[in-house]
């Protein structure tokens, strides 16, 4: 019977049991803890592990397919203005939610030592193009932006003459499919992995709630993202030509939406969301894989936002004077930036940008992150959960205003 269950039902019974055991479970084991950290690994890595084949393969193909209809540079235009446009909106909408309803202030408990966060362009520049082509192959698979600059080169390579490129292209088009089904043997398991996950989640969030003091960020967050998510950004689907119905592809990305949640990591759930946006959304390779890639590696708005909504709190936690509208403005900008550039943080978005928010004001605020720690766990939560609801529903976008879309029944979603 679990057989033939939809994967989104399985996601969804292994958090329920997932968190009913990391609620049950006693807190404070130092034994405990030991070995849920050491699983949590373990999961995130098994979430990972078809991840990298598949997606040299069918970039690959989907780049050559679209170079020769000559439509990959408007696809990549579109996604770019597309995750420009929803970073100001998600952002701004976050900021001001905030503005209004501010949480109450979060004691300044210990002042630790600041650890070091940097986003270094040349340290990324040297990933990218390593001195040997295949190096950017065998890596740990946690930074996608090689394997994507190889996957186009290679395609690129590809378009070079069909009399002889014709056998590779058959191969690397066979390759793609394979791995799509073995990564689809593993999101058809993730329901036992999310058991690990959630229990693991349970127990920092009972910790989090024990000490009292970071309950108004966590109900602010949790309400808006949830009402974000699954309320605002699929109402925007209306606006598509001819008209559809916007719930019916929201059911199509509750299986990622929980893979996000609790695994916090956007490397883990890609593969759940390339499934999922073909099989349930109809978004077709060529599409779905370059948006859905694109989006992973510099869309982190939902990331973010949950930064820029966490550093106002830091502030405010640190003088009770009001934030002026140029240091909301320029806290959003910085905000929109940086999401962008989490290129190198696929499992630790929304904190990493928080640091560099803090880090980047200078002054009594460049530690502020350091108070919200015992809460990261939460922050990279929520902001991966928007960041792949903003994937998936983006994905199915831009391949249906592109022509790479078919509709699918509801009776046939996985």
């Amino acid at each position: 019977m679990l057989l033939f269950m939809k994967v989104w039902i399985k996601l969804l019974i292994g958090s329920i049991l997932g968190v009913s055991l990391g609620f049950f479970l006693p807190a404070g084991n130092q034994y405990l803890t030991g070995v849920f950290a050491w699983l949590e690994i373990l999961a995130i890595r098994i979430g990972r592990y078809a991840l990298a084949p598949m997606l040299i393969f069918s970039l690959t193909i989907a780049i050559y397919e679209l170079r020769q209809d000559g439509l990959f540079w408007r696809l990549i235009f579109r996604s770019f203005l597309a995750a420009l446009g929803i970073g100001l909106l998600v952002i701004t909408a976050g900021i001001t939610i905030t503005m209004i309803f501010p949480p109450a202030r979060i004691p300044i408990l210990v002042e630790e030592q600041v650890e070091a966060v940097s986003l270094s362009i040349s340290e990324v520049l040297m990933e990218i193009f390593p001195s040997n082509m295949f190096s950017a192959l065998v890596t740990e698979g946690t930074f996608l932006l090689p394997i994507g600059v190889f996957a186009f080169f290679f395609a690129m390579g590809l378009s070079y003459d069909r009399n002889y490129t014709k056998s590779v292209m058959a191969l690397a088009d066979s390759l793609s499919r394979i791995f799509y089904h073995v990564a689809s043997f593993f999101s058809e398991i993730l329901g036992f992995i999310l058991i690990v996950l959630s229990a693991s989640w349970a127990i920092r969030f009972n910790e989090a709630l024990e000490t009292g003091i970071f309950r108004d960020l966590i109900i602010l967050l949790g309400i808006f993202s949830l009402i974000l998510g699954f309320v605002i950004l699929p109402l925007f689907l209306l606006f598509l030509k001819p008209k559809i119905n916007p719930w019916a592809v929201l059911y199509g990305s509750l299986g990622p939406a929980l893979a996000a949640f609790f695994s916090g990591d956007i490397n883990f759930t890609l593969p759940v969301v390339l499934r999922h946006a073909k099989e349930n959304l109809g978004a077709r390779r060529r599409s779905n894989t370059v948006t859905a890639a694109f989006f992973s590696i510099f869309g982190r708005s939902g990331s973010a936002m949950v930064a820029a909504v966490a550093f106002i709190v830091i502030i405010k936690s640190y003088s009770s004077l009001e934030i002026s509208m140029t240091e909301v403005l320029s806290i959003g900008l910085r905000a929109l930036i940086i999401s962008f550039a989490l290129v190198q943080h696929p499992g630790d978005g929304a904190y990493t940008a928080l640091a560099l928010l803090s880090l980047g004001y200078g002054g009594v605020f460049k530690a502020g992150y350091l108070i919200l720690k015992p809460l990261a766990f939460y922050l990279i939560a929520v902001g991966t959960f928007l960041d792949v609801m903003i994937m998936s529903l983006s994905a199915y976008v831009l391949a249906r205003i592109s022509g790479f879309q078919e509709e699918k029944s509801l009776r046939h979603f996985i």
